[in-house]
């Protein structure tokens, strides 16, 4: 073959091979974007089946911890509107037998089940109680009445003396220690209260504590249970409603006559929330009386203005 053809003939064989290394990498550049996609979601479900995990087999389940069940015999059952016995009697931090009813009558009552020596709960019920009546304005002893009870039949005056000390301390109003009580009783009189209220608790031998939930009570000054909050935070805006309305209007102010016209207790929260008809209706009203005012004061300022004597000019006389 001719040294040119042949030079040729290369030349083309080394043209082909630039285009479709060009072609090769144009393609390759067309789709790197649906090739990145592509990778991206490989990734992603790659690394979703790493996270899933695996199903236990039967006997890698039934080794596994169980959450213990709470027990039957555990928690609050509201009874809305029904009396405590006010004839029950205890003891109070100096020794004293006092009945309930002695702390009824006159103001509101709150009413809180613990018992002094627990390790966690009851402090920190305590602690939600103090912390709230720092926070609103009324006051344990002036406004309303704070009785606290012993649930633990060994307990005696003595610890209940130390727990008021600490908390009447903390509370620091001068009316508290009038007004915040500390109580322990029999195991009869325990039981005839923490039944009426629907407390319901249960001794563990095991842990040497008592099982039981959290909560508190509002009571009117009848007696008569009007209100219920769980856990260890009781939101103060609701503890103070909660307090005016079972005084039934004798404590708070106008203000919060109306906030308990807007706001709605719910039972099965422990909750007051918002009643919206309720807020439309008070705008309604507002709206009503703001425009009755301005067709007040605006024909009052037209007869004003008609009553007033009319000035001539003096050109219009001369003329």
């Amino acid at each position: 073959m001719p040294p040119s053809r042949r030079g040729n003939e290369m030349t083309a064989e080394s043209n082909e091979s630039d285009l479709c290394r060009r072609g090769a990498a144009a393609v390759i550049s067309a789709r790197a974007p649906a090739l990145c996609i592509v990778s991206l979601l490989i990734v992603v479900f790659a690394g979703a089946a790493r996270a899933q995990p695996a199903e236990p087999s039967p006997a890698m389940r039934a080794a596994l911890p169980r959450t213990p069940a709470v027990p039957s015999e555990i928690g609050i059952d509201q009874k809305l509107d029904e009396r405590v016995p006010l004839d029950a009697e205890f003891r109070d931090e100096a020794g004293k037998t006092v009945r309930l009813g002695d702390y009824f009558g006159r103001k509101p009552v709150l009413l809180v089940l613990v018992y002094y020596d627990c390790p966690m709960l009851c402090t920190l019920s305590l602690n939600g109680v103090l912390h709230s009546l720092q926070t609103i304005r009324l006051s344990a002893g002036q406004d309303f009445e704070v009785v606290t009870v012993s649930f633990d039949p060994r307990e005696k005056p003595e610890l209940a003396a130390a727990k008021k000390r600490v908390y009447l301390t903390l509370y620091n109003r001068s009316s508290g220690w009038a007004g915040w009580h500390f109580l322990t009783g029999d195991e009869g009189q325990i039981r005839r209260l923490t039944s009426a209220v629907g407390f319901r608790y249960k001794w563990d031998a095991a842990s040497g504590q008592y099982a039981h939930a959290t909560g508190i009570m509002i009571l009117t000054p009848e007696g008569k249970l009007s209100r219920y909050f769980y856990g260890i935070d009781y939101p103060p805006p609701d503890l103070r409603l909660s307090l005016v309305e079972a005084s039934d209007g004798k404590i708070g102010s106008a203000a919060d006559e109306v906030l308990l016209y807007c706001f709605h207790y719910d039972p099965a929260t422990g909750r007051y929330g918002l009643v919206i008809t309720r807020v439309l209706q008070l705008a309604g009203a507002a709206t009503v009386l703001v425009l009755g005012g301005f067709v007040v004061v605006m024909a009052f300022r037209e007869k004003k203005k008609d009553q007033m004597p009319q000035h001539k000019d003096p050109k219009d006389a001369e003329i």
